[in-house]
């Protein structure tokens, strides 16, 4: 058995938070490090600073000022690539299979503005298109599900009642709707996939890795909604081993609206 240590994070500038990226790593020491919303080229990447910290295996899909994924990894990679679910061309997935033969899926799924109609917000409408896209591409392989496959990052859905602090003033807004946790619903069923989170923490509990920017004292009123998501397929269930929400992390300075999730699995 190995130990794997992976952490999903949608950073929010990998640039302009690049200092508390460096301490998350070395408070937390992942052995994979999953970001999302990285907002810079490739090129521009800060890829030596991770370097640095022991993270020499570097996957980067990368976009100017918006979107952008990335997976910073110790372990080394078989192999790297993107798959294309997003009909605008964004960088929104990178997937990377680990030496130990785990397959990882780094994802960003687009926000979808604020009108939640399709007809009337394209933003919604192409949020609604990437989770159908990630639905067909889980089906098409549902006969690998006992491979050892993780599918995490930023998904901008929280599904169940108690992954947003209320339910019924939320059914409404974007990231919470009906046809948002359908779809992402039957995007988790394609594959049979495991909610680590949902794994330790039961479903009447509320639990969330998300807090608006717009909030006087997000602390205070804990208005949170759980959008950040680690899966495990049914060929890892019996190697989930622990689970954190570093919910700290959002009253650093300068912090991301977002705090990691960790997951560490026997492998």
């Amino acid at each position: 058995m190995q130990k794997l240590k992976i952490a999903t994070w949608n950073v929010n500038s990998v640039r302009h938070r690049l200092s508390l990226v460096t301490r998350f790593l070395r408070d937390e020491q992942p052995d994979v490090l999953c970001l999302q919303e990285t907002k810079v080229l490739n090129e521009l990447f800060p890829a030596e600073a991770f370097r640095k910290l022991g993270y020499v295996h570097q996957a980067i899909h990368g976009q100017k000022a918006y979107h952008g994924v990335a997976v910073l990894s110790k372990t080394p990679f078989r192999e790297s690539g993107v798959q294309d679910f997003c009909r605008e061309g964004h960088a929104r997935h990178m997937g990377v299979t680990l030496d130990n033969g785990v397959e990882l899926h780094n994802f960003y799924v687009p926000a979808g503005g604020d009108i939640p109609d399709p007809d009337l917000n394209g933003k919604f409408a192409h949020k609604l298109h990437f989770l159908r896209e990630m639905e067909k591409f889980f089906a098409r392989r549902k006969a690998r599900k006992k491979d050892p496959v993780i599918l995490l990052g930023d998904l901008n859905v929280a599904p169940l009642e108690h992954d947003v602090w209320s339910h019924k003033q939320l059914l409404n807004i974007v990231s919470h709707t009906p046809v948002e946790t359908q779809l992402l619903g039957e995007a988790q069923a394609a594959f049979e996939w495991i909610d680590s989170t949902r794994h330790f923490i039961p479903p009447q509990d509320k639990i969330y890795s998300w807090w608006s920017y717009r909030a006087a004292d997000w602390e205070a009123s804990d208005r949170g909604r759980r959008l950040d998501h680690v899966w495990a397929s049914p060929g890892l269930k019996g190697t989930l081993k622990s689970h954190k929400i570093v919910k700290k992390m959002r009253g650093w300075q300068k912090a991301s609206d977002h705090v990691p999730v960790i997951v560490e699995f026997d492998v």
